[in-house]
């Protein structure tokens, strides 16, 4: 029994220094990828994910190559590279300046999701129409003016009176309120937006941290929103 642990302690000592090793190597090889956090078996046998600040890449066991792009899943048509990486570079939800958004509140609001939307987007303005179907939830809406002539639109929202009222009028009714004369927040989100790199819009953020970027029927959006909730 004894003998069987010192042999299993001693495999795994193998293989982390094993990994370890693979990181020195790509460190050394292409230092320009930036700081490697970690080398780590990924789920197919010979691949590892080579873990960055911002970025998932792969290679193989010895440290040769260095592959950026995506592996499926095709038994499960899924993303694997997709999913890994809104796990891995998942951001603290509450680290957000959520002074700079649209605060709606549906129901008790004890759900949270950011989303950074913009009013001459069609996906968000889809989008607005399976929120309407979620409840229980708070929705911070970053206006993130990316389209010609939004930037008008999102400045007339956020001197309204009502914010809320007014994001709601524009996206599910199409009536932009009255042009209004107010600081707005627009450079900030679009900092930030940058700093997240959103490079799209709708792009939603819940409350696990986990950034998806793109639209999601509101079946979707009530799984993630319970998964991140957990």
């Amino acid at each position: 029994m004894f003998k069987a642990l010192l042999l299993f302690v001693a495999s795994l000592s193998i293989a982390y220094a094993g990994e370890a090793e693979i990181k020195n190597t790509l460190q050394k090889k292409v230092p320009q990828i930036g700081q490697i956090n970690q080398v780590v078996k990924s789920p197919v046998p010979g691949l590892y994910e080579v873990i960055t600040q911002d970025h998932l890449f792969y290679t193989d066991d010895k440290g040769q190559f260095l592959i950026d792009g995506a592996v499926y899943d095709l038994k499960s048509m899924r993303n694997i590279t997709a999913e890994r990486s809104r796990k891995l570079f998942a951001l603290d939800f509450n680290q957000l300046p959520l002074d700079l958004a649209v605060k709606q509140v549906r129901g008790k609001g004890e759900r949270k999701l950011a989303i950074f939307t913009d009013p001459n987007c069609g996906f968000c303005k889809k989008l607005e129409k399976e929120l309407r179907q979620i409840d229980n939830v708070t929705i911070y809406q970053f206006m993130y003016p990316l389209f010609p002539g939004s930037e008008e639109k999102t400045r007339a929202v956020w001197c309204s009176k009502d914010r809320s009222k007014a994001w709601d009028s524009l996206m599910q009714d199409g009536i932009t309120p009255p042009a209004g004369t107010c600081d707005t927040p627009t450079e900030k989100v679009m900092a930030l937006g940058r700093q997240l790199k959103v490079n799209g819009t709708p792009a939603l953020i819940f409350a696990d941290g986990i950034i998806n970027p793109g639209y999601l029927p509101a079946a979707e959006l009530e799984k993630a929103l319970v998964a991140a909730g957990r």
